[in-house]
């Protein structure tokens, strides 16, 4: 295999030295990017042997395939086609690993002590391994329940959340972080009121993110000023009943102020469950782009959309179709063989994933890079209807993808027991798309984040000195979005460009630089100056075709009211969505990323951001989903979704 060079920025060099590179106890990488790359390759290929294998032609490869589809799958990784999950690219072929290369996993709690501490230790493993992991504790009887005829003995979920935070957080992934994790609790649980301001103190409960498991029923129950009936999971006897509007409003309120929790739609994410015999998905990973059932997990990998384009015969930019649809089927195929070659660190996982439903993760990237490539304002109608047209291609490609492997493979073992038994719909794999944060994936790739808007179109990012006992900053850099400088730049020439820059760096906001014109105003929109409806809209499009889920963050300005995040929630039901997560700018004491002069209170026209680098003491808010955000070597990095910034 010959070696090729990837095309990575400083930045995109530091993450992958401290991310994704073998090194030696010292720390220095032992391997290049380029051989990083063709680690990966041959280590997914090595599944292609166990089956009989045919060419992107149909033509047998007659024991060629390890050789042919490690080429292949380099060939995609290198040229930033697609980027699959950071913890797979450290894990795959690492002799020094753990060979877990999945990212996320679901585990069951019952309502007895033993199952409760069996999850714990089992998420202790999967978090030992570098996985992260969702629950869903609806199950568990209320506090002050009675236990074995007690009365007032029962804990409640609340508080055995609490032991898990407790527990889980004491275990560092790679010696570095904490893993991830998701709560959920529905609607109609006793103790749901205390679940929702479980996190109204930031800093509490570190390492989980929380979300509220709704019905329509309930929302239906919103919507006409209903009663609600909170049950007891024990004997499914009502406990109480509430105002379903004042559940509602408690949600809104506590969101609006701390972003928690989140809104999971239970009976969307049950309307794909594609073997809804085996049981009710009622929980996802922690960052919500993946339902799944008890012991299930799901490999991902992202397809870099920016890098799917092409000059076209009017000499402006164009989809490449014909090769994204390379890589969505390439895409497919490596993640069928990540199944084949990932180890399972619990057998029931093994058996649900690899023996079972065989669920992948493809994804995408650089959503809004490629929007200000082709001229798309990110808040317009036309930007939504190129996500639906990009979602329902790639959606039809990897079913094709998945039911050319299912020919040469065979179908998931519970076919028999899924939606599709019967039909001529014979799929290697259950599911197939998801939307995953990509926060540093999409880091290395120098593109925009999953299908997220630009957050800010220039950082003012500072250089620290270590040895320094009071830390202080020795340099400052004025760092343009990579795509907002090339295309200001072709357009209007570097001097202009610079001064672009220099003004939004000053202060300035893009609707009062007079260098650029209306088109381009109009054009280069960042998060806080996007209404809600037009992230919900995006999200939505995506949503309708997608299998899997979306991970998401639905931005309000700081001026933004209750009642506009109740409205969101109302809305992202009604369109389509499984989950929802909104977070309001400042409604966090401290955020990682702030407008000089404007700290915590970013206006509605934000476009400039200030990247410090803060003490170790300092508490830091991950701006993509709302969590802790950590610091460490020169980066702050958010273990729930992946987002990294790194000061040089």
């Amino acid at each position: 295999m010959k070696l090729k060079n990837p095309k990575l920025t400083d930045i995109a060099k530091t993450v992958m030295q401290k991310r994704y590179l073998m090194t030696d106890m010292k720390g220095k990488p032992t391997e290049t990017p380029a051989e990083m790359f063709v680690r990966v390759a041959k280590h997914m290929a090595k599944a292609e042997v166990q089956f009989v294998s045919h060419d992107d032609k149909g033509k047998p490869l007659n024991g060629e395939a390890f050789s042919y589809w490690s080429e292949k799958f380099y060939e995609r990784m290198t040229n930033w086609k697609f980027v699959c999950a950071g913890k797979a690219m450290f894990e795959a072929g690492n002799p020094g690993g753990t060979g877990q290369l999945s990212s996320c996993f679901v585990l069951p709690i019952e309502d007895n002590i033993q199952s409760i501490f069996k999850t714990l230790g089992d998420a202790a493993v999967i978090h030992k391994n570098n996985g992260g992991t969702g629950f869903n504790f609806s199950k568990i009887r209320p506090h002050g329940d009675k236990v074995k005829n007690v009365p007032k003995a029962a804990s409640g979920p609340v508080d055995f959340i609490r032991a898990y935070s407790a527990a889980l957080s004491q275990i560092l992934q790679g010696a570095k972080r904490q893993g991830a994790n998701i709560a959920i609790l529905n609607v109609d649980h006793p103790d749901i009121e205390e679940f929702i301001q479980l996190k109204t103190e930031d800093g509490t409960i570190k390492n989980f993110n929380i979300s509220v498991g709704v019905t329509n029923e309930f929302l239906e129950a919103v919507e006409q000023n209903k009663m609600w009936a909170l049950i007891n999971p024990r004997n499914g006897q009502t406990v109480r009943s509430v105002k379903a509007r004042r559940l509602f409003d408690l949600v809104a309120e506590t969101a609006w102020a701390t972003g928690d929790p989140g809104l999971a739609f239970l009976d969307r994410m049950q309307q794909d469950n594609p073997t809804p015999a085996i049981g009710p998905i009622d929980a996802t990973n922690p960052c919500g782009e993946i339902p799944l059932l008890p012991y299930e997990s799901c490999n991902l990998t992202s397809i870099v959309l920016t890098n799917h384009l092409k000059i076209g015969k009017n000499k402006q930019w164009e989809i490449d179709w014909d090769d994204l649809k390379t890589s969505v089927h390439l895409g497919i195929r490596f993640l069928d063989d990540m199944i084949e070659v990932n180890t399972y660190a619990l057998d029931d996982i093994r058996q649900m994933v690899k023996e079972g439903n065989r669920r992948v993760g493809l994804g995408v990237m650089g959503l809004a890079h490629l929007f200000y490539r082709l001229g798309i304002p990110y808040n317009s109608v036309e930007a939504v209807r190129l996500s639906e047209r990009l979602a329902k291609f790639i959606r039809k490609e990897a079913e094709v993808a998945s039911l050319n492997l299912a020919k040469e493979r065979g179908t998931f073992g519970n076919f028999d027991n899924s939606i599709y038994a019967g039909s001529a719909e014979n799929y290697r794999n259950c599911a197939l798309l998801m939307i995953a944060p990509t926060g540093t994936t999409s880091l290395i790739a120098d593109t925009s984040s999953g299908i997220e808007p630009v957050f800010s179109l220039v950082t003012v990012r500072r250089s620290f000195n270590e040895d320094s006992k009071a830390n202080a900053p020795t340099k400052e850099f004025t760092i343009p979005d990579q795509e907002f400088d090339s295309l200001i730049t072709k357009k209007y020439g570097s001097k202009t460009a610079k001064e672009i820059v220099d003004k939004l760096a000053s202060g300035e906001d893009v609707a009062g630089i007079k260098e650029l014109d209306k088109a381009d105003k109009k054009l280069f929109v960042t998060t806080h100056n996007i209404a809600p409806e037009w992230h919900i809209k995006i999200q939505a499009a995506w949503q309708k075709w997608i299998d899997n889920s979306v991970s998401k963050t639905i931005n309000f300005p700081y001026n933004a009211t209750v009642d506009d995040v109740k409205t969101a929630y109302l809305t992202g039901w009604k369109l389509g969505l499984k989950g929802i997560t909104i977070y309001r700018d400042g409604s966090k004491m401290d955020q990682v990323l702030n407008v000089k002069g404007k700290e915590s209170k970013l206006s509605s026209t934000t476009n400039l951001h200030v990247d410090n680098k803060p003490g170790t003491a300092e508490k830091t808010v991950c701006p993509e989903c709302g969590a802790a955000a950590q610091v460490k070597d020169g980066c702050v990095s958010c273990p729930q979704c992946g987002w990294s910034k790194c000061s040089m």
